[in-house]
Order: C-alpha cells, then structure tokens, then sequence
C-alpha cells in the first residue's frame, strides 16, 4: 500500500554532501520530513528520498547543516505523466482519445432480445429499428417508453416488453401473448365422418350415437358419429321421444393405407464455373457500409456472390457492431449433366417420408414400402404406408354455415 501511495504521489531521490550529513537528517526528522531508503555513499555524502511535495524545503536545511543538496531522480505518477507536457500532438491525441471514449459510450453498439419464442428476433429487430432504436442510435434521445408502447402496437403477438439500457448495450426483454383456446360452437350440430378409409382400431363417443364398432372397416365420406340421437321412451312404452339434433363429438382412430408418388428428370443443369471471380473488401460499422472499391457494377452476365465477415467477437465483449467483409464473385455458366440415381432416389424417399408423416400427425407410421421405376429419362418413387390416424372430421348438417372461433 506505501508503494502504491508513494507511486500516485510521487517521490524525489536526492543526495546531501558536506562536512555533516548526519545533521541533515536530524534536521529533517524535527521539521517532519518524511524520507526513507536512506544510503551512506561515503563519509561526507547521504542518499534519501523523500515525497514529491516536500522537496522545495531541503535547500533551506541543507544550508543550515552546511550540505549541498543535489537531485539524483524522480519517480511516480507525476514524474511520468510530466514527460509528455511538451509533446502537444499526444496530448491532443489523448484528449481527442477520452472524447472519443465518452461519446462513445453515449451510443447504442448492441441490441440484445431474449424471452422470444413464436415472434422471430428479426421481426422485432426490424420493428425497434423503425422506432429509431438500432446500432448507432444516440442512447440519450430513445424514448423508451414511447418505443415500448409503439413495439408493442405493430407486435400484435407480444404482451410485454421492457427496454433496459446498460451503456452502449441495449436489453429489449419481452413476452409473448398468451392465445386463447379455440372453442367450440355447441348451438352448431352435425356429424363426425371419416376423411380416409380403414378399420377402426380405437373408438371414443363424447356426444352423437354410433352403430360401428373397433375392428369395423370404413370407407371415406362414412359417418362414424351420428349428430341425431334417438330420444327413446320409458322402458314399458310403445313409442319413443323423437329425434334430437346435437354436435356430434369423439375420437376415432384406424388403419389406414396410404400410397404417395413423387418424380425426378434424371438429367438436371448444373453450375459449371469458369475461374473467372473478383474479390471486393467492405467495413460495416453501425449499420453503415463502406467499400474498399470504386465500380460497383459487375460484367459477369451470370455469377455467384459470396460473403464472408469477420468480428472482433472472441476478443471484445459485448459484441460491437463492426465487421470486416470480403465480397468474393464468381462466374459460371449452365451444363447439362446426368443425376446420380441413388442420391435422387434417396431425396425422393426422404421428401415423402415427410409428407407422408405431415399427413398423419398426430398419427404413427407402422410400415413403409417403397417401389422405384424409371421412365422417359424420369426416376419415379412410390411410398406404399400402413398407418394409426384420426380419420374423423366434423361435418355440419345441411343448411348450416360452418362455425368461424
């Protein structure tokens, strides 16, 4: 700690000669000067050093002991910074460097969002950047309150956001709606019907009646779960109550086949580059571009553009928003060139694979089969599949609209 403090305040090594040296030091411990390191050189000469401040005064009591007092160096903080008094172009740099350090963190370099699931982080990026609040935006004169609310107009999907300025880092915290349950239209009735065949593997009646039962094969446009319920009458009665209409309602599940087809041209055009490129440098900072190069125009009639940056990401923190670029163009033309049949048919059997489970979900896959056949220079491939699904779907009865929640 005494160094430290010896080093901020700044500390004077001087040398005392004559015929009494040891008067000197005397001297300076009744008028409380403080100095230490003390080094006899030789009998008639001592090395002391002694604080910045209290320097002026040993002239003075090297007189009254008869010694010259002689300054050997300086150390500390002021000894160093006063080496650069003269040198006016760094200490206009230095000035120049803590404006630039000051203002700096007066703007905004980063926008971070978090607690976004369904609303993408572009889209809101994209809404505060039209508010004014981006990269390169004067911290100071964002009105947040008046962002937040605007934000939260356009973003119908958002309940909640929060702007939170941490120096040149601006925090958007926000929360997304919670959307209500769809509900269903009880004053409207109808019937439960299958939308694609099979045999009923699993059956589930919440409202309507039903004559089938699981293991029953249906065909599509059946009825599965009748809307009109026959109200019967007492137990000894010889008629019935009549008819009522209701919102048929269940779960119906079965086995169903499905067949899927999908096509290929064996022979496909592909990019053939002729070595032909150019390569254009650029700096992004805040938002704004700045080219290395003069023409922008480019005389390849048809070419690739590839972009790659570069950003002091690993070595700063939080990321600035600066990034070297290198625009890299190259020219090719069109050929026309054989596909290879085993990769097609696997991107084939891949895409309806997808499509097949898109179609049943929330269903299951039980066995797929697939059938490959090239004609006219095309590759067909056939996806033959055994399935669980729901097939029931609710129709309304005639005459009436189908229910907009």
């Amino acid at each position: 700690m005494k160094r430290v403090i010896n080093f901020l305040r700044g500390s004077v090594e001087v040398e005392a000669s004559g015929p009494f040296p040891e008067r000197f030091l005397n001297l300076c411990a009744q008028r409380g000067v403080s100095f230490w390191g003390v080094e006899w050189l030789d009998g008639n000469a001592v090395r002391l050093t002694v604080p910045r401040q209290e320097r002026g005064g040993l002239e003075e009591l090297g007189e009254r002991t008869g010694c010259t007092v002689r300054e050997v160096e300086r150390e500390g903080l002021p000894a160093f910074l006063a080496r650069f008094r003269r040198r006016y172009a760094l200490l206009a740099g230095l000035g120049c460097s803590l404006l630039a350090v000051l203002l700096m963190t007066q703007f905004v370099l980063v926008v971070d969002v978090s607690g976004n699931q369904e609303v993408s982080t572009a889209a809101i990026l994209t809404t505060l950047r039209r508010l004014g609040l981006r990269p390169g935006a004067f911290g100071p004169s964002i009105d947040i309150d008046r962002t937040e609310q605007e934000a939260l107009l356009e973003l119908k999907d958002l309940s909640w956001m929060a702007i939170n300025r941490h120096g040149t880092r601006m925090e958007v915290l926000v929360r997304e709606r919670v959307k209500p349950p769809k509900l269903e239209n009880d004053s409207q009735h109808g019937d439960v019907v299958a939308e694609a065949p099979g045999v009923i593997t699993r059956l589930e009646v919440l409202s309507g009646e039903t004559a089938l039962k699981v293991g029953d094969p249906v065909a599509e446009g059946d009825v599965l779960i009748s809307g009109n319920v026959l109200l019967e009458g007492p137990l000894y009665g010889d008629h019935d109550v009549g008819w009522q209409q209701v919102r048929a309602r269940g779960r119906v599940q079965a086995r169903t086949w499905r067949t899927l087809e999908a096509e290929i041209p064996l022979k496909a055009c592909v990019k053939a580059y002729t070595g032909e490129e150019k390569q254009r440098w650029y700096l992004e900072w805040m938002g704004r571009r700045i080219n290395f190069y003069r023409k922008s125009g480019i005389s390849f009639p048809q070419y690739d553009k590839i972009n790659e940056t570069w950003r002091p990401e690993r070595w700063v923190s939080p990321e600035l928003p600066l990034c070297l670029g290198r625009e890299t163009v190259r020219e090719y033309t069109w050929t026309e060139e054989p596909v290879d049949r085993d990769a097609a048919e696997e991107l084939l059997r891949t895409e309806l694979e997808q499509a097949l489970r898109e179609q049943v979900e929330p269903g299951s896959v039980e066995h797929m089969e697939y059938t490959a056949v090239v004609t006219e220079e095309l590759l067909k491939v056939t996806l033959r599949a055994e399935c669980i699904e729901e097939i029931g779907r609710f129709v309304p009865f005639e005459g009436e609209t189908p229910a907009t929640d």
